[in-house]
């Protein structure tokens, strides 16, 4: 048997692992699998032409990594439960198109979600921990949800509305900049009051304009209700793009405080997965990925009178391919207006793009800030920040405190290190002012995110350690000191592994001066820089290497084939990709189906790109209705669109890893988390049960959000949705449908040897195939996570028929009849029939283009026949063709 809910299912199995009390559920028995002595080999085909190990540029070519780390601190260990992949697939907002998440500490990617693994860096010998708690979840949040559905929330507009609006109320004054003037009287004394305006008849003027604000300008919660107030939402929404979620929703949250309107009625904001905005929505925030998905179902952007490209300096991919498309709808609607609003300097770069577009300055920064700078290397940044936030809790006069870290681990061991201290030394009897500690990054629950934006109680003073998040649009009110470590993550690909990875470097120049300007919104600040000006001045890059030049483009040329754009070589990029970077992508939408041979878009790649996910994640969902389970691996591809659900706190180790243990399903990480979903809703949804077994209920609800707008936009295009019931099986085979080209062979005893690689790959301590007496000779991954070893994470066991039926460009059944001659006749042959495929399909391509051509040219002809003169019309008897002729002297 196989797990509650299946029994009697699956491979036949011996040596039980025991009961398991699943709360109040009654016993379930796990049973784990012997594999089959007797399975066929799976022979790995020769390296296709077109694979991408051998299109993609090296490192060196890509990006000079070298110089880029130079100097670098000693890296950190990843938490298990918020790998970089997650991280980077949950923000970079990004990651809608693939938003969000872009938070480089984190894809939301908000748009189609990860497309890549990632990489951590250890020194340590050891895999990754387990992951720590988020939250400490309150009675009233835990409660159940009152419709008992399967699902939360759904599609567009009739998304659940204002998860974070919920938690942010009216903002309190931090500052005595702020709690001495009203909101109107801050409004007024922002830069961009003073030249409103001259503002307002530059953008009547033309159709694209670049603005120049430094922090602090007011330009991103100013200039959407200047264009509101001068008229332009009679016509359509005034839209305004964030590279981050939790920017569109702060920003959002301003806006609306200022308007005296209720947020998701006038003024509103949309980023993956929820959607706070209604019809009487005019002023719109979203993330870049959110309207980058519009533009699918409308090219020409008709319901917006005027977009706002907010922080286009920070050049994430969504940016850049709404650049080109963009360009294009300007030139297709005169009555558009586009804006983009730049902190830097380089903001010529995108008024050529435009076509010689106006650059507009809004001059000064509201108040000066001195920068300090370390006088030596440091050897540990995140001591060397917690100290220097301790001398400036003691010594410096109020005001809170910004510190910039790289990621969710690094900040929870700044926060725990300051909290440490300040107990210690009230365990002394000192005598130490109140110091709020208060984390902010991507993953972080709404509702303590939403915290870093509460006034510190009197006699006290915030310190909030943050992400790059916090660089640009996220303003917090109060802030007179910055710590900037000067370090960032980024996503850049990784060749040996095939995906994206996070990694450190230093941050650039202009990103060291957007830190610093948040120590000026509300009066004079210091920025402490750990870091020397030798090194600023000569190890960091004056921009950021803009992220189209250094990710994977999956995500991106499913996108433009969608939008009918044939030559994705020729496409309108402001900093064109590597051609070869452009190549592989399109071999990886091939290989998954989404591209056919001559790289048009197949009927699976248009059902793809519906989903905000990655073209991997698409594929299983899509492949589970053919194969009869889409009901179940629409609950795995949702638990797979979130952090882990699982915690692990340090002082209760065992009894978390006993509590995840109750879950495991032995053939597949995957299926563990499809069984933790259904007890999860065989138990009402309680959050009470999700803390008596170590399980994070925010996330739970975040999953079962996702997974109703999943099914939302499932009915919507009439994809069946289908259960299996106890065969799961079957969803191992969609599993390996997605993920066949990341198939790993058995070596030793929890070692594995990448197929197609030959990497050698772990598994993690954390999996359910490890340690349990099931080792597969096939398995399949979903992500690695590299520190001294790569770890692999998500895992299922599969059948080697499978890899061979789901991925036959690279396996195939090796024939123990058949010899090497007649295997390299079928080879050849093979490839024949392919080259007469690809011949045909392009012989066909070419007709079809010359029956259009041919239609519009003859449509021109009629066209041209039909012109008359003004002021006389064609002669009774005669066609417009012939009255056209004799009129001809005449013109």
């Amino acid at each position: 048997s196989h797990g509650a809910g299946r029994p009697g299912g699956g491979a036949a199995g011996g040596g039980g692992r025991g009961d398991a009390e699943m709360g109040g559920l009654g016993t379930v028995v796990l049973a784990a699998a012997a594999p089959d002595a007797r399975e066929p080999l799976v022979r790995e085909n020769d390296a296709n032409p077109l694979d991408g190990e051998q299109t993609w540029p090296t490192e060196e070519e890509l990006l000079d990594v070298d110089k880029l780390v130079k100097g670098a601190a000693r890296r950190r260990r990843l938490p298990e439960g918020t790998s970089d992949y997650q991280a980077a697939w949950i923000l970079d907002d990004d990651d809608e198109f693939g938003d969000d998440d872009n938070e480089e500490d984190g894809m939301d990617a908000d748009g189609v979600g990860p497309s890549s693994g990632a990489i951590g860096g250890s020194d340590d010998d050891e895999p990754p921990p387990l992951a720590a708690p988020l939250a400490e979840e309150d009675d009233d949040a835990m409660e159940a949800d009152a419709d008992g559905s399967d699902g939360g929330g759904g599609g567009g507009r009739g998304r659940k509305k204002g998860q974070f609006s919920q938690h942010m109320k009216k903002a309190e004054a931090n500052s005595d900049f702020s709690r001495n003037k009203t909101i109107g009287q801050q409004r007024r004394s922002l830069p961009v009051y003073g030249v409103r305006e001259d503002l307002l008849q530059v953008i009547r003027e033309n159709q694209v304009v670049v603005v120049v604000g430094e922090t602090g300008s007011g330009k991103t919660t100013q200039m959407t209700q200047y264009l509101k107030e001068d008229g332009y939402c009679r016509t359509g929404i005034v839209g305004c793009t964030q590279p981050r979620r939790v920017a569109a929703m702060s920003v959002a949250k301003r806006v609306s405080e200022e308007m005296g309107v209720e947020m998701g009625k006038e003024v509103g904001y949309s980023i993956r997965f929820e959607d706070c905005t209604s019809e009487s929505t005019v002023i719109k925030y979203m993330t870049d990925g959110v309207l980058l998905r519009e533009t699918l179902t409308s090219g020409d952007l008709d319901t917006y009178s005027v977009v706002v490209m907010d922080e286009a300096h920070e050049r994430s991919l969504n940016t850049d391919v709404l650049f080109g498309i963009l360009k294009q709808v300007v030139r297709r609607r005169k009555d558009f207006r586009l804006i983009v609003t730049s902190a830097t300097l380089d903001a010529e770069k995108f008024a050529d793009f435009f076509g010689a577009a106006p650059v507009y300055t809004i001059p000064g920064r509201t108040f000066p800030v001195d920068v300090l700078w370390s006088r030596s290397v440091q050897e540990d940044y995140v001591e060397a920040a917690v100290k220097q936030a301790m001398t400036i809790h003691l010594r410096d006069p109020a005001g809170d405190i910004l510190i910039f870290m790289t990621g969710q681990e690094e900040i929870e061991a700044t926060c725990f290190s300051l909290a440490e201290r300040i107990e210690q030394m009230q365990a002394s009897g000192a005598t130490v002012p109140e110091l709020l500690v208060l984390p902010i990054y991507s993953t972080l629950p709404s509702d303590l995110q939403a915290k870093i934006f509460d006034r510190a109680p009197e006699g006290s003073r915030k310190v909030i350690v943050s992400t790059n998040i916090a660089e640009t649009s996220l303003t917090v009110d109060g802030i007179l000191y910055v710590i900037d470590t000067g370090y960032v993550k980024m996503k850049v690909f990784n060749p040996k592994m095939g995906m994206d990875a996070l990694q450190v470097f230093p941050v650039s120049q202009a990103g060291a001066g957007q830190r610093s300007g948040r120590a000026g919104r509300t009066g004079p600040g210091t920025t402490y820089r750990l870091y020397t000006e030798g090194a600023y001045r000569q190890e960091m890059l004056p921009m950021t290497v803009p992220e189209i030049q250094r990710t994977n483009l999956a995500n991106t040329v499913l996108l433009l084939k969608s939008l009918k754009v044939d030559n994705i070589l020729e496409f309108g990029f402001m900093d064109p990709p590597p051609k070869d970077n452009i190549l592989n992508s399109m071999y990886q939408l091939w290989w998954l189906g989404a591209l056919d041979n001559t790289g048009g878009l197949t009927a699976l790649g248009r059902n793809m790109v519906e989903f905000p996910l990655d073209p991997a994640l698409a594929k299983m969902l899509l492949q589970g209705a053919e194969l009869g389970c889409s009901h179940e691996v629409l609950t795995v591809v949702s638990m797979l669109s979130v952090p882990s659900v699982f915690f692990r706190p340090n002082d209760r180790a065992e009894e978390s890893d006993a509590a995840r243990e109750k879950f495991f399903i032995p053939e597949s990480d995957h299926l563990t988390l499809l069984h933790v979903y259904q007890q999860w809703k065989n138990n009402g949804y309680r959050g009470d049960w999700c803390e008596r077994h170590y399980l994070h209920a925010k996330g739970l609800r975040k999953a079962k959000e996702v997974r109703q707008q999943l099914l939302d936009i499932m009915t919507q295009h009439k994809i069946p949705i289908v259960s299996c019931g106890h065969d799961w099986d079957v969803i191992r085979k969609a599993i390996c449908s997605a993920y066949f080209q990341n198939a790993a062979k058995f070596k030793s005893v929890g070692e594995y040897v990448n197929c197609r690689t030959g990497m050698p790959c772990h598994l993690h301590p954390s999996s359910a195939l490890y340690g349990l007496g099931y080792t597969p000779d096939y398995i399949v991954y979903h992500e690695l996570v590299m520190t001294s070893k790569e770890y692999m994470q998500c895992v299922t066991a599969v059948e080697p028929e499978w890899l061979a039926e789901m991925g036959p460009m690279f396996f195939s059944i090796k024939e123990s009849h058949q010899s090497r001659m007649e295997t390299r006749k079928k080879e050849k042959a093979d490839k024949e029939a392919m080259g007469r495929e690809m011949e045909a399909a392009l012989a066909k391509k070419a007709a079809e283009e010359a029956q259009v051509a041919a239609r519009e040219n003859a449509l021109r002809s009629v066209e041209r026949g039909a012109i008359v003169v003004p002021g006389s019309g064609p002669r009774p008897g005669t066609t417009p063709s012939m009255s056209s002729r004799r009129k001809k002297i005449g013109l």
